[in-house]
């Protein structure tokens, strides 16, 4: 009996949206395709386009900027101007509560409706960018406003930055899709969002459009610089009309007092490296644990905000932003005790706040963390050393943008975040040296950042936060060739000049009289040594180059892509890891581009794995991936002519490196893999349909 596809259904609150949702979608995809209608009509120049656009998602961030930021201050009035009274009788233990409800309400939220919005938000949009072609979904905006006010306006130890720059992303990535534009334009427009995100929050549009080319694209181009620069100027021109034009913090007239304070500069960035470090290691830390605890995912945020809530009776300065104590910090208040234990404990809430998974900006608890450690440090050090160094906030100032750089990687973007939110010039040459020194301290304690370390921890692996390394799962020796071409050293070089016109090779390995690898020739050295008076009496040996780059089978074919790039070659001999004149091969640049789509071609299965997982879940069926035996009586026929039990539906065919959807006159060849949707109690009838009973191979798997 054939599969009736009307038998397997989605739950009716997936399957059928509300109806006013419906409407809205349908309204924006017939003013999308007005606007793709009117675009090929009068085809724009490619620039024009850009700039128009930026501009829109510039003001579309800016008003949700606004939004955002209002929202918190609802929030915030709710939890602790409307509920902490009437949960007067608990007495201090209110202020535990509070962040617990937070969690309670964001966490569902965040499990249920868009698991994008957990945590920081700025590492899933540098994953959209890199692996999606900037694509991302409309509903992870909204959700991510609402989890992350919540999460704040309940006192959650984050910052309004990394929710604002995903918010922004989005907004760019819905735009350059509605208008069907290509992944280029997307990425072009995420990253617009993101300086948009950064310029209207903290009124900063310099440090915004440097945030996006550094942290997110990594690159900094001019076919990017003109885009980014326009929307995150007008995205600060909104906020600006609405939250004002003064700079986020007030700061007293600091300057370096003498040149010798260079060193305790210095010596503050050094530290704010280690406690950058310490910041992305506590964060991942708390992560960890709450990942390994077997309790429901939508009640960790609240297990999360009980944490917080027991530090805050102690510390209450640990919940929210903190952006307060941060002013207080740079205009030089507070004891050397007590900035140093704030270090210690917005450490510990923000890492307790994000690791449980609830949503927030990982931005201004690195300001905090770097506000706190400067003044405590400049404290110590002034009482000593009174005519040479500053007070302690401009120490405060400093170390704000030093510890964000050691946590972020991003020197530049702290230089000028802390510029401008301060408005003040004078200490940039202190706050240079420091950040810098702490980028260092902190790369060389871990390569990754707090931004890039999330998603390497999901095998994703970023080059300076832009290229992909999607080859790292693919080894030299899947790449390499086996049949390489090679010469003697005792051939001469009329006999070389013959082997490069009929091979067409531009080089050859060349093995010694034992037939281990000598060195390598190449048509350059050949044009060389034929300028010599003495080029009759050369042979081989004489002119290649002993000194060469090698690869081993088992290592990455990355690495052998970025040895080929230090010398400019065009192959790499391949030899044994165990004897290095064991030649068993050799990479060229064809090869690794072959590497590339086998390793797409990986991400690809694994990514539409992941999504079969997820229908089955839903829909209480397996999703069975089955290989047609080159046997089994189906092959020729059309899927129409098969006899398949009840409630299956074939989904897609894999062909090769070709995936295709079912139809009815689909053809089934030997060894296609087919993916089928069916009931657990059909699974064996379906295997026995397509293939009678023939053996399977171990990759047959449902979930």
């Amino acid at each position: 009996m054939r599969a009736d596809p009307a038998a397997l259904s989605l739950p009716a609150h997936i399957a059928s949206p509300p109806p006013l949702l419906t409407r809205l979608r349908c309204g924006i995809a017939r003013l999308s395709e007005y606007v793709r209608i009117a675009l090929d009509r009068w085809q724009p120049p490619e620039t024009g386009m850009l700039i128009v656009t930026a501009i829109f998602v510039g003001i579309g961030t800016g008003l949700m900027a606004v939004i955002f930021i209002r929202l918190i201050d609802l929030f915030t009035y709710f939890f602790f101007e409307q509920l902490q009274p009437m949960l007067g009788g608990l007495g201090v233990l209110s202020i535990v509560l509070i962040p617990v409800l937070g969690g309670l309400l964001g966490g569902p939220l965040i499990t249920f409706v868009a698991r994008e919005a957990k945590g920081h938000g700025v590492p899933e949009v540098m994953q959209a960018i890199a692996l999606q072609g900037g694509r991302m979904r409309p509903i992870v905006a909204g959700v991510k406003a609402v989890a992350s006010s919540i999460c704040i306006g309940s006192g959650g130890s984050v910052g309004r930055e990394g929710p604002i720059v995903q918010i922004g992303a989005v907004l760019g990535s819905v735009l350059g899709q509605a208008f069907r534009l290509s992944d280029e334009r997307i990425r072009n427009l995420v990253a617009c969002g993101t300086a948009a995100g950064i310029a209207a929050v903290f009124n900063a549009p310099i440090a915004g459009s440097l945030f996006a080319l550094e942290v997110i694209l990594g690159e900094f181009t001019t076919s990017y610089f003109g885009s980014v620069v326009v929307c995150a100027v007008a995205a600060s021109v909104v906020s600006r009309h609405f939250l004002g034009t003064s700079p986020a913090f007030v700061v007293p007239a600091y300057t370096m007092v003498s040149a010798w304070e260079v060193l305790p500069y210095a010596l503050l960035g050094l530290g704010a490296g280690v406690i950058g470090w310490g910041f992305v290691t506590a964060l991942y830390g708390a992560e960890d644990i709450f990942d390994n605890w077997r309790i429901p995912e939508y009640l960790k945020p609240a297990v999360g905000g009980l944490l917080l809530g027991l530090l805050a009776l102690y510390l209450p300065q640990t919940l929210g932003t903190g952006l307060s104590n941060i002013e207080k910090a740079i205009q030089g208040e507070g004891t050397i005790l007590f900035l140093g234990i704030m270090v210690l404990a917005k450490m510990l809430g923000t890492s307790f706040t994000l690791g449980s998974g609830n949503s927030g900006g990982v931005f201004a608890p690195g300001l905090f963390m770097g506000a706190m450690f400067g003044g405590a440090f400049g404290h110590i050090l002034h009482p000593w050393f009174p005519t040479i160094t500053a007070g302690a906030g401009a120490y405060a100032l400093v170390g704000m943008a030093a510890v964000f750089a050691a946590a972020a990687h991003a020197p530049i973007t702290a230089i000028l975040i802390v510029f401008e939110m301060s408005g003040d010039y004078r200490l940039i040459l202190p706050l240079m040296l420091a950040t810098v020194l702490s980028s260092l301290v902190s790369e060389k304690l871990r390569r990754d950042s707090i931004y890039t370390l999330k998603l390497s921890r999901r095998g994703v692996h970023l080059e300076r936060g832009r290229d992909i390394d999607v080859m790292r799962g693919v080894l030299v020796g899947e790449a390499m060739s086996a049949n390489v071409d090679t010469v003697t050293t005792d051939m001469t070089l009329a006999e070389l000049r013959k082997a490069f016109l009929e091979s067409h090779h531009h080089g050859f390995p060349v093995l010694d009289s034992d037939g281990k690898l000598f060195g390598v020739v190449t048509i350059q050295d050949l044009a060389r040594a034929e300028q010599r008076p003495d080029v009759d009496s050369l042979h081989v040996r004489d002119i290649a180059t002993t000194n060469i780059l090698t690869a081993t089978p088992d290592e990455p074919i990355w690495l052998a892509l970025r040895r080929l790039g230090t010398r400019d070659v065009g192959r790499l001999p391949v030899v044994d890891r165990f004897d290095r004149r064991r030649l068993l091969g050799a990479v060229r640049r064809y090869d690794i581009i072959k590497a590339y789509q086998t390793a797409i071609l990986r991400r690809v299965e694994l990514q539409e794995r992941t999504d079969q997982l997820r229908l089955g879940r839903l829909t209480g069926t397996d999703i069975l991936d089955i290989l047609i035996h080159p046997e089994s009586p189906v092959i020729g026929k059309k899927v129409c002519d098969v006899e398949l039990p009840e409630n299956c539906v074939l989904i897609s065919i894999r062909r090769g490196q070709n995936v295709q959807i079912v139809r009815g006159n689909t053809v089934i060849e030997a060894n296609d893999r087919v993916t089928a949707l069916v009931e657990s109690t059909h699974a064996d009838e379906l295997r026995m349909a397509l293939n009678s009973g023939l053996p399977q191979p171990p990759d047959d798997s449902s979930p």
